[in-house]
């Protein structure tokens, strides 16, 4: 596995004798705030959704990360507490399929205990599949986990099973929600990643089914990560095609975001059973308003999700750099963040496969 590093031993000393350490929130050379950390605890999944790990790349030959490359629950804890002193005060822990990282319960304790300098606690949630959330949900809730997004790209159990391309059953992901309900973990949303041709005609029966039910179903568009997806813009279902098909059965209401830089447009019933949402990561980038950075499984921070090159923590972690060397890093890295793929996307040139290869979602997370 090649991924294009910026190598940081020397950057962080440069950026400690030239600046000064900020205290507090940062911001990126287009005004936008360091508020979220999505965290990847492992690289590896046991689903092989073609939108995202498809087989005939991910094989029994593909070059997963070793394990002593993994970043360690107290790696992953450090970096966490030096982001949240510059503003983070939102932790994501994804994959791969994080619940197939063992003792994740344990990482998600240490993450609970972090405050901010003003003494909240931090929102912290994680993203699964849902295939081992049955039996994992209550463990979870008791470790300190608050919040939940389980992916579920639609309810015929043939469509789903093709969709995930290991033959696991719809019924197994959706006794994992009830668990999570009944464990007391609130604010479940349920993500489907639409492509129109395969999955399209799951829209009204997925939110047939959750609504009025506590979840919040989000519609996101097909996006074109990483480099193995075989990405067309004609899968491509527009959100706001998706919000004519639910406004032929149900009378809708705008929502303001609930948060700066939420990526989901939200809605609500008119008759109060709910509200859905649609993720317009295609047609309506939402670039301007982005505050993520991503830590892969290895320790590196990607300033977004269509990104090339890394930057490297981990020589940092596993050398001598106090926690002052690591704020300053991280401080160098976010102060000259520039990106905004999305935003330009219908203006950049054509791949060829001649430029440098986006890394893939499955590795930093989504």
């Amino acid at each position: 596995m090649v991924h294009r590093v910026i190598p940081l031993l020397d950057q962080r000393t440069h950026a400690l004798r030239s600046s000064t350490l900020v205290d507090g929130p940062l911001a990126d050379t287009l005004g936008r705030p360091l508020h979220d950390l999505r965290i990847s605890v492992t690289d590896r999944c046991n689903f092989r959704c073609s939108y995202c790990m498809p087989k005939a790349v991910f094989n029994k030959d593909y070059p997963y990360l070793p394990h002593s490359a993994l970043l360690s629950f107290e790696e992953i804890t450090r970096v966490a507490r030096v982001a949240v002193a510059q503003g983070v005060r939102k932790i994501r822990l994804t994959g791969g399929e994080p619940l197939l990282r063992k003792n994740i319960e344990l990482l998600i304790a240490q993450l609970a205990a972090l405050r901010t300098p003003d003494g909240q606690q931090l929102d912290l949630t994680l993203t699964t599949n849902g295939a081992l959330l049955a039996r994992k949900a209550q463990a979870l809730k008791d470790a300190g986990l608050q919040r939940l997004t389980v992916s579920l790209d639609g309810l015929d159990d043939a469509i789903f099973r093709k969709m995930n391309d290991v033959d696991f059953p719809v019924r197994d992901v959706l006794d994992g929600l009830e668990a999570a309900h009944k464990a007391g973990l609130s604010d479940i949303k349920v993500n489907m990643v639409v492509q129109r041709g395969t999955n399209d005609h799951e829209i009204l029966p997925m939110a047939r089914h959750f609504k009025g039910t506590g979840s919040t179903l989000r519609f996101i568009e097909y996006m074109d990560v990483g480099a193995t997806n075989g990405w067309r813009m004609d899968q491509v279902v527009p959100s706001a095609e998706v919000l004519q098909t639910l406004q032929t059965q149900w009378t809708l209401h705008p929502l303001a975001p609930s948060a700066p830089g939420e990526t989901a447009q939200r809605w609500a019933y008119a008759d109060g059973s709910g509200e859905v949402g649609v993720i317009s990561s295609v047609t309506q980038a939402f670039c301007a308003d982005c505050s993520r950075a991503r830590l892969s499984t290895d320790g590196k921070l990607y300033l977004c999700l269509f990104a090339s090159q890394g930057h490297d923590l981990r020589d940092l972690l596993r050398g001598d750099a106090s926690d002052d060397h690591l704020a300053a890093a991280l401080q160098h890295i976010w102060q000259g963040r520039n990106d905004r793929y999305s935003a330009l996307r219908a203006a950049l040139p054509a791949d060829t496969g001649t430029g440098a290869r986006r890394v893939e979602m499955s590795y930093i997370g989504g």
